[in-house]
């Protein structure tokens, strides 16, 4: 089973008391809403497994169509309810006509990262079927890939600019606090794996990156059990083309894994199967890694795959023991129908559409 994160391994806080799960759905845009329904119809379906467990879902407006409806991508009712819920379930946010006067686009999902301090963005990327790669000598791909979430190269993304400007620049921002807490949250998920951490950075070239890298050298210290790599992102690039069964923690800045985890999910079938979770100390967002697709939107055929593993994420992050098991229960039926390479939306070369998925799959449960 691939190792999914949970509370103690990203934060110090318990898990809830609450048998009842307040969750906060935000499904948002484009395939969002499609995607999303198929995952709540399986967490429906694993709840009736659970002993003592109650899931009371609530959806909330966020997106770029609520923009268009209010004038906001992100109102302050749904931030309140996002930080009152114990977890958060979300679909895919944005639009590509739909822009801030800079150019561009709405992304009240980064808003929601650096609101509730998601600074961990965890994304699992296993190869359940080898007909899904395009690598053909692809092996057992099982690798996590931590993302600094909070600053990096994203951190002035809201800074304003001229049209007739000569230039505009953008800052990488790397401090020790936000650095720290990532690689301790890495360096503890593979101690529950397989015990490697891959640092990607560009410390040859980029003084931020050599500052990230010093802390990662002094963090790895508190953790003798665990190997370590270090490798330069345009290698990792290449590396995990090569020989992607070859990693197991990937650790790097913001905009570098961004990057990466696209490049990754491709190896494994796509953004369909690329779940994700935005985790914090005391909140969490889960959501697939895809965007909005709306050239597809409405259709029937979105691949809700990676929004069902991002809920079976959530389960487990939720501390509970009987959470735990349902995401379990979750990815084992992902793992057993995958096994059969027609168990696909057309994304992966096949016929089925988002709603047989998500049937099949509580079927299956």
């Amino acid at each position: 089973m691939t190792e999914t994160p949970n509370e103690s391994a990203i934060a110090t806080s318990v898990a809830p008391a609450a048998r009842t799960f307040r969750i906060a759905v935000l499904p948002g845009d484009g395939i969002g809403p499609e995607v999303i329904a198929e995952a709540v119809r399986v967490l429906e379906a694993v709840r009736q497994k659970l002993e003592g467990v109650e899931f009371q879902f609530t959806e909330h407006p966020c997106g770029a169509g609520e923009y268009l409806r209010s004038g906001d991508p992100l109102p302050a009712s749904t931030l309140r309810a996002c930080g009152s819920a114990n977890a958060i379930l979300l679909g895919a946010m944005g639009l590509p006509d739909v822009r801030w006067p800079s150019g561009t686009e709405m992304a009240p999902q980064l808003d929601l990262r650096e609101q509730l301090d998601l600074y961990a963005g965890v994304r699992p990327i296993k190869l359940y079927n080898p007909a899904h790669s395009p690598l053909k000598h692809t092996g057992a791909v099982d690798f996590v890939i931590y993302r600094e979430n909070t600053e990096g190269l994203f951190s002035t993304r809201k800074n304003g600019y001229s049209r007739d400007a000569l230039e505009v620049r953008d800052s990488l921002r790397v401090s020790r606090r936000a650095s720290e807490r990532l690689f301790r949250a890495a360096f503890r998920h593979a101690q529950r794996r397989r015990g490697l951490v891959t640092l990607v950075d560009k410390a040859n070239v980029l003084p931020s990156m050599a500052y990230f890298r010093s802390i990662f050298d002094r963090i790895s210290a508190e953790f003798p059990d665990v190997r370590t790599e270090r490798v330069y992102v345009d290698a990792a690039a290449l590396f995990l083309v090569q020989k992607p069964e070859a990693f197991d923690v990937i650790v790097t800045e913001n905009m570098f894994g961004d990057i990466l985890s696209d490049l990754a999910a491709g190896i494994v079938g796509g953004m369909g199967m690329a779940p994700s979770g935005d985790i914090g100390e005391h909140h969490a967002v889960f959501q697939p890694s895809h965007g909005t697709a709306p050239d597809i939107a409405g259709k029937g055929v979105a691949n809700p795959l990676a929004t069902i593993l991002s809920a079976a994420m959530m389960l487990d992050w939720l501390g509970h023991d009987e959470t735990r098991r349902a995401a379990r229960l979750i990815e084992q039926a992902v793992e057993k129908l995958t096994a059969d390479a027609s168990f696909a939306t057309p994304d992966l070369g096949g016929s089925m559409t988002t709603s047989e998925i998500g049937r099949l799959i509580t079927e299956a449960l």
